[in-house]
């Protein structure tokens, strides 16, 4: 579980409703401006990408509350046991070896390894199966991206509603206030959707996104260097260029 997502998402709900203030709580709950901005939204995301899209949707969602457990030192200590293995006795007595491998990405790249194939077609295969996984995320990044453009967009939309019908009992003073809460009620709600928690899940999902690609990048980048047959340690220098420095500083330490 991933504690920011929550913790963020948390602590903002509660600043706003201390902000409001007990008191004030009644005047800021209206069930019809909260069906104008979400079904609204909803309705455009279905417009916007097929049904099947909008469904995996909470799929994608999850991923943002889900711990990112990536252990890019543990897989340059295997790429590095599994170079020394293959200069000792052969690339071909890592078969046992791959197929306990957990990464299905790694395990995919060390069989066609393995099994005698050309450097430069598991570099293609292994880019093209990378190449579809970021559009596969784009997707994702996207609805949540659709979703924050068009919730303000349907909280002002219901701001205009409730304008329109203020102006007509214009005629009565009293009206004025009142309705003119209710106005503005629907745009509040849509800029806290969108800025508490659709485009803030879009941010977080597009560096899960990102961090994902770099550890896939330095998978192909081991594959191959036990193929070409280098040595574990020049394996693990240039694999270790894909971990941040201060990791990398607080691993030699």
């Amino acid at each position: 579980m991933d504690l920011a997502t929550i913790f963020g998402i948390l602590t903002g709900l509660t600043l706003l409703v201390f902000s409001i203030g007990p008191e004030n709580m009644a005047s800021f709950i209206h069930p019809p401006s909260i069906m104008i901005v979400v079904g609204g939204t909803f309705a455009a995301i279905f417009v916007n990408f097929s049904i099947r899209e909008v469904i995996s949707v909470f799929k994608v969602a999850q991923n943002a509350f889900k711990a990112q457990r990536d252990d890019v030192e543990g897989k340059i200590h295997s790429f590095v046991e599994l170079s020394k293995k293959s200069r000792r006795d052969g690339i071909l007595m890592l078969e046992p070896d791959v197929r306990k491998l957990k990464d299905p990405f790694m395990k995919m790249g060390l069989e066609m390894a393995v099994d005698g194939i050309e450097p430069e077609t598991i570099r293609n295969v292994m880019e093209t199966e990378l190449t579809y996984q970021i559009e596969r995320h784009k997707r994702g990044q996207g609805i949540f991206l659709s979703l924050g453009t068009y919730a303000p967009a349907f909280g002002m939309i219901g701001t205009l509603m409730g304008l329109i019908a203020m102006l007509k009992t214009l005629d009565n003073p009293d009206n004025i206030g009142p309705g003119m809460s209710i106005a503005l009620i629907t745009t509040f709600y849509g800029v806290v959707l969108a800025n508490l928690v659709f485009l803030p899940l879009s941010g977080k999902l597009k560096n899960r996104s990102d961090e994902e690609i770099i550890l896939r990048e330095m998978i192909i980048e081991g594959v191959l260097a036990i193929q070409y047959g280098e040595h574990p340690s020049n394996i693990e220098r240039l694999l270790n260029n894909f971990v941040a420095p201060g990791k990398r500083k607080k691993k030699k330490d």
